[in-house]
């Protein structure tokens, strides 16, 4: 943006928040994708030899879907590594914006699979299909536990963190999908209604669908600088003109560089004012405690030269 406005004055106070990124060693997100990753190829080599063991192509499909899960794991895991690389003179935020755009990507593949799912289903309805029942339940049950359990690894993070959200919706989704197909097996078995498969696979879509339509809203939002949805950019404008000596307030910005941390750069129109240090120190830490927004940049002007700030009106970005 640009720098010195009509009273020459430009000042900048950057504050970072630790990380919570994962890479190895002693880093538990690390550990944590490690274990997910290790669990789920696990599986999938078990469901494609099952597979093929008992000639069941729905298995061996399925173990096709696992491992795009798999993918997906490793894609989130990977963003949250490359955000910890450090900046550079063409890279200036580093990598960070990695982690919104797995999660955006993790979104979308979610979004490829359960339309897969009801492509399916729907034509099951059509022309339905017995099931080894016995053989799927087995296999699903154990899907159950495995993308249970690799979604309560990322429970706890899915709140403030989107590419987090992302691995968990990932997950949690499959062993929806897998409780179902467990669901409607003993139920088929139990009355041979072959139509009980779809329909479970389509209720499990539309369950899936809406979570997965918030986090792809999310997603692209942040791809786009959106103000992260946990901000309020009126309160945030609402306390900077509230500062001693602050008359105006224009070109605001707030952004995600992450997942994780937001952005923020305005012009304070504050007459009279010198260089103030403790000033500026003051309001960068209030941002980054009460609004979570930790990389402030902040122009002051004195707004009293020929010449007002050409960003000053709010239609121009």
């Amino acid at each position: 943006m640009p720098h010195g406005g009509p009273s020459g004055h430009s000042h900048h106070h950057h504050h970072h928040q630790p990380e919570a990124v994962a890479g190895g060693g002693n880093d538990p997100l690390g550990r944590r994708f490690a274990l997910g990753v290790a669990l789920n190829l696990g599986f999938v080599g078990i469901e494609a030899a099952y597979g093929i063991l008992a000639n069941s192509l729905a298995l061996l499909a399925d173990a096709g879907h696992n491992l795009s899960d798999v993918l997906g794991l490793v894609l989130a895991w990977s963003a949250t590594i490359l955000a910890r690389r450090q900046p550079t003179g063409r890279r200036t935020y580093g990598l960070r914006k990695s982690t919104v755009m797995a999660s955006l990507a993790n979104a979308v593949m979610l979004l490829v699979v359960i339309g897969a799912i009801a492509w399916e289903a729907v034509r099951r309805f059509g022309v339905p299909e017995s099931v080894a029942a016995t053989e799927v339940m087995i296999v699903a049950a154990i899907g159950v536990v495995i993308n249970g359990a690799t979604a309560l690894l990322f429970l706890s993070g899915r709140r403030h963190d989107l590419n987090i959200r992302g691995a968990f919706m990932h997950m949690a989704a499959d062993a929806g999908i897998s409780l179902g197909v467990v669901l409607s097996a003993l139920a088929m078995t139990a009355t041979g209604w072959l139509w009980l498969d779809p329909a479970t696979s389509l209720v499990i879509v539309f369950v899936i669908a809406i979570g997965t339509w918030g986090l792809l809203r999310d997603s692209l939002d942040l791809a786009l600088d959106a103000v992260p949805s946990g901000i309020d950019p009126e309160a945030v404008a609402g306390f900077l003109a509230s500062q001693p000596g602050v008359t105006a307030v224009h070109d605001l910005h707030i952004w995600a560089m992450s997942t994780t941390e937001a952005a923020l750069t305005v012009h304070l129109v504050r007459p009279g004012a010198g260089t103030d240090d403790a000033w500026l120190a003051d309001i960068t830490e209030t941002l980054r405690l009460r609004f979570t927004i930790p990389h402030a940049t902040i122009q002051v002007e004195n707004g009293d030269g020929p010449e007002a700030c050409r960003l000053a009106p709010a239609h121009v970005v």
